[in-house]
């Protein structure tokens, strides 16, 4: 196991039982079975570390809904979205409760500049959805709205309460919820204006093809010999030197889509070559 990964798991797990600000680098390493010289070369501080969690725990999520939204066929299009992003956070509860208790009780500027980064990436795929299966309506962002709240409350139910949950059930009630309102609302809350406003105060970070090359290399250099990675280094030969159809890059990008430490730079490279239905 990789260093970086091994502290990650590890700390996840004290984080869990004692919360970020009570953990120290010291019980870390200790639990760890490390010195403290080979977390700094890791991890740069305990901040640090709990922002790579988040990016671990957030691109996973992203990149997952972002292939359902873009891949599946319109008629379960709303079922698979819901039915992603509830799996994804039941796979990773653990760290998804940490992580909503510590929004609640503490503040920290660069975890919620973080949250927010995410959280507009969700925002988007969830009108890419919208617009996918109702066209331009005119309730497009009360919809994201309404989306966006069965999923934080039942989130809530599904991390925080002992309440039996069948996620299969629970993804086509809301599914079709959704289309009732979509289908029937005609009197939108948010206006033009409103509209506009929103898309203004957008955090905009687009990804360059330099950092992604960046990324790329990183991952090479994690993973070992694995079809995953053959096939990030022949991904990276296509983004230098692009030279193959689009069938094969479309495979390549299959081979490690699955693969949890592959699934962030399965997102940027399909975005990056246009793949998936947008």
């Amino acid at each position: 196991m990789a260093k970086k990964q091994l502290i990650m798991e590890k700390a996840l797990e004290l984080f869990a039982k004692q919360g970020f600000e009570a953990t120290s680098v010291q019980q870390i390493t200790e639990y760890c079975g490390i010195s403290k010289g080979a977390f700094y070369l890791a991890y740069k501080s305990k901040d640090e570390l709990i922002l790579a969690l988040l990016d671990h725990f957030m691109e996973q999520y992203i990149s997952d809904i972002d292939y359902t939204v873009k891949n599946t066929e319109n008629e379960s299009l709303l079922f698979s979205f819901y039915h992603s992003a509830f799996q994804t956070v039941q796979e990773h509860s653990n760290f998804a409760k940490l992580i909503i208790k510590e929004q609640a009780q503490t503040f920290n500027g660069d975890l919620f500049n973080k949250m927010q980064y995410y959280d507009q990436l969700l925002e988007q795929l969830i009108v890419t959805l919208i617009e996918r299966l109702f066209g331009n309506t005119i309730i497009k962002y009360d919809l994201v709205s309404t989306i966006r709240g069965f999923m934080n409350v039942y989130t809530g139910l599904l991390l925080f309460h002992n309440i039996p949950f069948d996620i299969d059930h629970l993804s086509r009630s809301l599914s079709e919820k959704t289309k009732v309102l979509a289908e029937h609302c005609t009197i939108p809350f948010f206006t033009e204006e409103i509209s506009m406003f929103i898309k203004k105060h957008r955090i905009n970070k687009e990804i360059s093809k330099g950092e992604i090359l960046e990324i790329l290399e990183q991952k090479i250099k994690e993973l070992e010999a694995s079809i995953e990675k053959e096939s990030l280094l022949l991904l990276r030969e296509e983004i230098i030197n692009p030279t193959h159809h689009s069938a094969i890059i479309a495979g390549l990008l299959e081979n490690i889509r699955s693969h949890p430490h592959c699934k962030w730079v399965a997102y940027l490279l399909r975005n990056y070559f246009g793949y998936g239905k947008n």
